[in-house]
């Protein structure tokens, strides 16, 4: 296996010296006369190991250790370095150097410590390689379904995952829009790279600019040391952008700089920072009519509509439940300690007929809850929520519930155990306190019926008749 290595220092006899010694055993010897041109040929070389002198006009050895700790934190760094100076080798070797040679320098002593950083990184390699395939075939595991409207989207993700084009994935809430873009990343060429996600929608207006880009020490009250912004920390892998559509309007200008020219502006820092990233792009929201309201970008809507991928609702995949809920089922089972084998027949059908409102993640909190309550290997419709028989809940069902007082629930748990009880009485009230008729207004058995009654702690002698 052929190895570069780039030599970094600002004498040339040196580095002349260096190349002469390491130059065999297939090893390939760039050199740089200082730190930013060193940063130019890591952009454009695939380099195994830098070996970089202390001190340097420009950018020094420490800086130049710092920014490539930042973009290639894999990268092994050896820091050559006078005796006199060699507590300041150690300082580096805790700011991320792999190892220090002191000049003059022995050869053997050399090829033995060069060596040993190579080895380190053909390791790292490897294990980034091994990572990669773990984690594809788990990813790909988790985009469960074979319905028409589901290939669809599997067929997208296939053609595009090998590309560096920008990606724009649409759909409603909860449809798996952060599972594909994971799927793509995974099986793409920067996949021993970082993924790396942001959710625009979770960040404070004032923050994001720092999140995305970075800032300097300083920069603003509260800056009191330097920040790597997402799109650096994302360099040469992927950026995801979650919740895109709800980012600010004076943002939204510079995230178009950044990928059209490549380039970001640290917060604070007049230096521009190149950048390599594939951003895949993510939102419920109808961009173009966002458009049409003056409320985002069209140049931006543009540049991140290169690939656009639409996510179907699950209601629009029903052939997908059940391998989904089986998929959520073996996973969530594993994870509680309990052996779930399937679903019965009553419980498929109940969840084929529910809408989904809320999607995959809808799909997942139901399954993983049935997975507590199961008492047997076989979920049945007994351990289903109520709500999937009855008539769908509203939006305004569930804001009453919520808003009534003191007793609010705290949870999502305790807020769906409410939605449930709602439904059981409002059933049995209009059956006038007639389980079996109750049981069927809802559609659903007499012993599931009875077996909610008891889980919520509902007593029929209370019910007015």
């Amino acid at each position: 296996m052929t190895h570069n290595i780039l030599v970094v220092d600002d004498e040339p006899k040196l580095c002349d010296l260096l190349a002469s010694a390491l130059s065999q055993n297939d090893i390939q010897v760039f050199i740089a006369g200082n730190g930013l041109h060193a940063l130019k040929v890591l952009e454009q070389e695939d380099i195994d190991l830098v070996i970089s002198d202390w001190r340097m006009p420009g950018m020094d050895g420490p800086q130049l250790l710092a920014e490539i700790k930042v973009r290639y934190p894999q990268l092994p760094v050896i820091v050559m370095t006078a005796y006199s100076t060699v507590k300041n080798a150690v300082q580096s070797m805790r700011n991320g150097a792999y190892d220090y040679i002191a000049k003059p320098f022995d050869i053997d002593e050399l090829d033995i410590t060069v060596a040993k950083a190579l080895q380190f990184r053909d390791i790292m390699r490897d294990n980034a390689r091994l990572r990669a395939e773990l984690d594809e075939h788990a990813q790909f595991d988790s985009l469960v379904g074979d319905s028409p409207a589901f290939r669809r989207v599997l067929q997208a993700v296939d053609s595009v995952r090998e590309s560096n084009a920008t990606i724009l994935l649409t759909g409603e809430s909860g449809t798996g829009k952060e599972m594909v873009a994971r799927a793509i990343h995974k099986h793409g060429n920067r996949a021993d790279k970082p993924f790396v996600a942001v959710n625009c929608a979770a960040i404070p207006e004032g923050l994001l600019e720092s999140e995305m880009f970075g800032h300097r020490k300083g920069a603003f009250t509260g800056a009191v040391a330097d920040r790597v912004g997402r799109f650096m920390q994302a360099d040469k892998g992927t950026l995801f952008l979650d919740e895109v559509g709800d980012m600010p309007l004076a943002l939204q200008a510079k995230i178009l700089r950044a990928l059209q020219e490549r380039v970001i502006e640290p917060v604070g820092d007049p230096r521009e920072r190149k950048v390599d990233v594939r951003v895949i792009a993510a939102t419920n929201k109808n961009l173009l009519e966002a458009v049409a309201n003056k409320e985002f970008r069209e140049d931006l809507y543009y540049r991140l509509n290169v690939f656009p991928i639409p996510l179907p609702a699950l209601r629009e995949r029903v052939e997908d439940i059940a391998p989904l809920a089986r998929h959520f089922a073996r996973s969530l089972s594993a994870n509680a300690g309990k052996r779930i084998t399937g679903f019965s027949a009553d419980a498929l059908q109940a969840m084929a007929a529910y809408s989904w409102p809320g999607n995959i993640r809808e799909l997942q909190n139901c399954v993983e809850r049935a997975t507590i309550v199961a008492a047997s290997p076989v979920i049945e419709d007994i351990d289903l929520p109520a709500y999937l028989f009855a008539s769908q809940p509203t939006a305004g069902d569930v804001t009453t519930i919520l808003s009534e007082g003191p007793g609010v629930p705290r949870d999502l748990d305790a807020a769906l155990a409410e939605v449930e009880k709602a439904y059981i009485l409002a059933a049995l009230q209009e059956s006038n306190g007639v389980q079996a008729a109750a049981a069927s207004r809802i559609g659903i058995s007499e012993r599931s019926f009875w077996y909610r009654l008891k889980k919520l702690g509902i007593q029929i002698d209370k019910i007015v008749r």
